[in-house]
């Protein structure tokens, strides 16, 4: 993987809208980002509205475009996901990233950007808080996405779920939101699962949907040869009237209990208020025993 020079003070970074418009004025993550002693440039989707859509495709992808072309930039923040990356990924022309390269920032819909990068370009990418997110984010999810940013420490430690399966392995992270993982399959922004460990999460699915996706995985064999499994927060789930029957930790370990590989659950990352910054493309060592997790990058 490339490796991308951490953020000092001074440097500038864009914020851009990849996807879906902005609900409101970015002034509290503009606020944030400018008492981490960055400069901050605004791209013209943050005033954009097209329909659903932060402006049409062609300025969406015009606006990205415009900061992986800029060589002063030195980070790309996505202020928020929502639905779009997918409708102008093949627009952008990410090559000047491989001589200059730049940290992108998100998650959600982001999740094609990490993956994308990530299989084209073997470069590292920052799963972590989003501009949208920062009024009602936890003050330890902001610090971890500085500490990524920053090249400070990132580790992390938490008590063990009951189905958690044990392990240690050492191995590059991937992964972010299921949903689009599942929308990656077969596609240039598809990404080799083989050695990795996966960490996933989503919002607002019916259990069931969870279920077909992981089953989707599988048939295409993401599953079978992972080095670990983290599943983050999957949050606002829906059910049927007639109740699907099983919970997520029960649905993941259905599909991965014929292999051997460490896997843990309630990951501190995903759509909550406390999501903790992840470094796509990194080794991270994970260690799952009865009691605790741990991880930390190598």
């Amino acid at each position: 993987m490339i490796n991308i020079p951490y953020l000092k003070k001074g440097d500038r970074i864009a914020i851009t809208c990849p996807a879906k418009k902005l609900p409101r004025p970015m002034d509290a993550a503009l606020n944030l980002l400018q008492t981490w002693g960055l400069e901050v440039i605004i791209g013209a989707t943050l005033n954009a509205s097209y329909h659903q859509f932060a402006g049409d495709d062609e300025l969406r992808a015009k606006d990205l475009q415009r900061f992986i072309d800029d060589d002063s930039i030195k980070a790309i923040i996505a202020a928020r996901g929502g639905y779009g990356t997918v409708r102008i990924i093949d627009r952008i022309d990410f090559s000047n990233l491989l001589q200059h390269p730049k940290w992108l920032v998100g998650f959600s819909d982001i999740t094609l950007l990490h993956s994308h990068v990530h299989n084209n370009y073997g470069l590292q990418s920052i799963h972590g808080q989003m501009p949208v997110n920062i009024p009602d984010a936890s003050s330890q999810s902001l610090q971890t996405l500085r500490k990524a940013l920053f090249g400070e420490t990132l580790a992390y430690h938490f008590n063990s779920h009951s189905l958690n399966r044990a392990g240690k392995v050492t191995a590059p992270v991937i992964g972010g939101n299921l949903t689009l993982l599942v929308a990656a399959l077969g596609s240039v922004s598809d990404m080799d699962y083989a050695g990795k460990i996966l960490f996933i999460e989503d919002v607002g699915e019916y259990y069931y949907s969870i279920d077909r996706m992981l089953y989707t995985l599988k048939r295409a064999g993401k599953l079978s040869r992972l080095a670990g499994l983290m599943i983050g927060a999957f949050s606002d789930m829906k059910d049927n009237d007639i109740p699907f029957g099983f919970t997520v930790p029960q649905i993941v370990m259905n599909l991965v209990g014929e292999y051997n590989y460490p896997v843990c659950f309630d990951f501190p990352a995903g759509h909550i208020p406390d999501n903790h910054a992840l470094i796509f493309g990194r080794d991270m060592e994970l260690l799952v025993n009865e009691h605790n997790v741990s991880t930390s990058y190598i």
